[in-house]
C-alpha cells in the first residue's frame, strides 16, 4: 500500500469519528476527504477572531486547538480544547449574519480541513441526513455550553460572595480601628489633662517640662506643684511599658502622690506610701520608676527620694555637669519594702537640675547607637544661660536632631528647676 493510500485511510478514518459525517457512505467519505483542502499553522496561530465574517468550517487532522472568548485580552475565557476528528466554525455558517461567535487559536502545530460555505451547502445537498446531524450536535453543545455557563456564574457568585464578606470584614475592622484610635485620643486627651497646663514660675526659680510619648498614649508622668511653707513638688515617673495600660497605671500612680504629698510627708515617706498603696491594690506586674523631690524656695535645697529612677543631672553657671552621687533605689509596685536613695542638693545661683527618664538616654540614631548620658550632659553644658523651659526644648532639639526620623522605641520625659542667677534678697513669693 502506498503512503497516500495509507494517509487517504488516516484521513478518512479521522472522518469517521466526526458524528456529522457517521451517517455517511465510506466512498462518499473518501471522496469528500479527497475534495477538502488541508491548512497548516504553527502553535498559538489564530484560525479565526470573535466577530470576524466566517465563510468556512474547520476539522483538525493533526494537533489541537483551543476556542476562546475576548482572545489575547484580560477578560479572555476558555471554552474548549478540540482534537482530531472535532471541528469548529460551523455556526458562521449557518447564522444569518455569518459572523464567528468566538475565537480559536492552535495550542500546538496543526493540520485543519477547511470547509468552504459552498462546500458545506453542496454536501447538505448531496446528504440532506447531515442538516439532521449538525442540529443534534449543535444541541449538544448548546447544552454543553448553558452547563459550563452556569457552573461559571456559580463560581463567580460564591467569588462575588467571598469578595463582599472580605469587604465586610474589611469595614467592620476600619470601624473598629477607628473606634479604638478615638479611645486611644481620649485617653491621650485624658493624660495630657492630668499633666501640668502651667508650671509654676517664681522670680528666683523656673521650671520647665517636656513629654515624647512613644506611641498616642505613653507612659511616663511629671508635675510641678505648690507645697505649703514655700515650698514646691517636683516629680517625674515612668511606667514600665507603654501604651494604655501603662497610662492607666500612671494615672494612679501620680494620684496617689498628689494625695501623700498635701499632707507634709518627707519625699522618701510619699514614695514610700505610694508604694503601700499600688502593692496593696496592684493586680498586674506592672512597676513604675519615680524621682519626687521638695524644693525649698527659702533655702534653695531640694530633698528628693529616688525610687530606681535616673539619678539627676546639676548644670553649673560655669557650664560643668556633674551627675548626683546616688545609691541603689528600688521601682515601686514590686515590693511591700522599698528601698530608696534618698539625698539633698542645694541649688546655688544659676544652677539648673535636670531630671529625665530613661527614654532620653536609651533613645537611638539611625546607625542604632543611643543618645546616652555623655551626650546629655555635652548638650547641657551649652544651656547654662537659658531658663528652666528653654533647657528642656533645646534638649528635646538635639534628641530629635540625633534621631533623624529613627523609630523612637520609649516614651522622653524632661523636668527642669533653673535656679536665678541674681537671687533677690526679699523673701520668696510665689507669682
Amino acid at each position: 500500500m502506498t503512503n497516500e493510500n495509507t494517509d487517504e485511510k488516516m484521513d478518512s478514518s479521522v472522518f469517521l469519528k466526526i458524528p456529522l459525517f457517521k451517517e455517511l457512505p465510506k466512498q462518499d467519505l473518501y471522496e469528500l476527504v479527497n475534495e477538502l483542502p488541508v491548512e497548516s499553522y504553527k502553535a498559538g496561530d489564530y484560525l479565526f477572531h470573535e466577530g470576524e465574517p466566517g465563510n468556512s468550517l474547520y476539522v483538525v487532522r493533526k494537533g489541537r486547538i483551543e476556542v476562546v472568548l475576548a482572545g489575547g485580552t484580560s477578560d479572555e475565557m476558555h471554552l474548549r480544547f478540540c482534537g482530531p476528528g472535532e471541528y469548529v466554525g460551523e455556526m458562521s455558517l449557518i447564522l444569518k449574519q455569518g459572523k464567528r461567535t468566538a475565537s480559536v487559536r492552535t495550542v500546538e502545530d496543526s493540520q485543519l480541513w477547511m470547509m468552504t460555505r459552498d462546500k458545506f451547502n453542496d454536501c447538505i445537498r448531496r446528504w440532506p441526513h447531515l442538516a439532521y446531524s449538525m442540529i443534534e450536535i449543535m444541541s449538544e453543545r448548546l447544552d454543553s455550553s448553558n452547563e459550563a455557563a452556569f457552573h461559571d456564574l456559580v463560581a463567580k457568585n460564591h467569588a462575588l460572595q467571598q469578595a463582599y464578606d472580605e469587604l465586610k470584614a474589611a469595614q467592620a475592622q476600619l470601624i473598629e480601628k477607628e473606634r479604638l484610635e478615638r479611645e486611644l485620643q481620649v485617653a491621650a486627651d485624658i493624660q495630657m489633662s492630668i499633666l501640668p497646663d502651667v508650671l509654676p514660675d517664681f522670680k528666683e526659680f523656673s521650671f520647665g517640662a517636656r513629654i515624647l510619648p512613644a506611641r498616642q498614649v505613653g507612659g511616663d508622668l511629671y508635675d510641678v506643684f505648690p507645697l505649703k511653707d514655700n515650698c514646691v513638688g517636683v516629680l517625674i515617673g515612668d511606667v514600665a511599658d507603654k501604651g494604655v495600660p501603662s497610662a492607666l497605671f500612671m494615672a494612679r500612680a501620680h494620684a496617689l502622690v498628689m494625695a501623700e504629698a498635701d499632707i507634709g510627708l518627707t519625699a522618701g515617706e510619699v514614695l514610700r506610701m505610694v508604694n503601700s498603696h499600688i502593692t496593696r491594690l496592684q493586680k498586674s506586674t506592672q512597676f513604675v520608676t519615680a524621682l519626687y523631690g521638695i524644693l525649698d524656695l527659702a533655702t534653695r535645697t531640694f530633698s528628693y527620694a529616688r525610687a530606681g529612677h535616673e539619678p539627676p543631672l546639676l548644670l553649673h553657671i560655669d557650664g560643668s555637669v556633674e551627675r548626683v552621687p546616688h545609691s541603689p533605689g528600688m521601682a515601686l509596685g514590686l515590693w511591700d519594702e522599698i528601698t530608696l536613695d534618698e539625698r539633698s542638693v542645694q541649688l546655688l545661683p544659676g544652677d539648673t537640675l535636670f531630671l529625665y527618664t530613661d527614654g532620653l538616654t536609651d533613645c537611638r540614631g539611625p546607625q542604632g547607637e543611643s543618645f546616652g548620658l555623655e551626650r546629655i550632659k555635652t548638650t547641657l553644658s551649652g544651656l547654662g544661660s537659658v531658663n528652666a523651659q528653654q533647657v528642656c526644648d533645646r534638649m528635646l532639639e538635639a534628641l530629635n536632631q540625633f534621631r533623624d526620623g529613627s523609630k523612637q522605641d520609649d516614651d522622653v520625659t524632661l523636668v527642669a528647676v533653673t535656679a536665678a542667677s541674681n537671687p533677690s534678697t526679699v523673701p520668696f513669693k510665689k507669682k
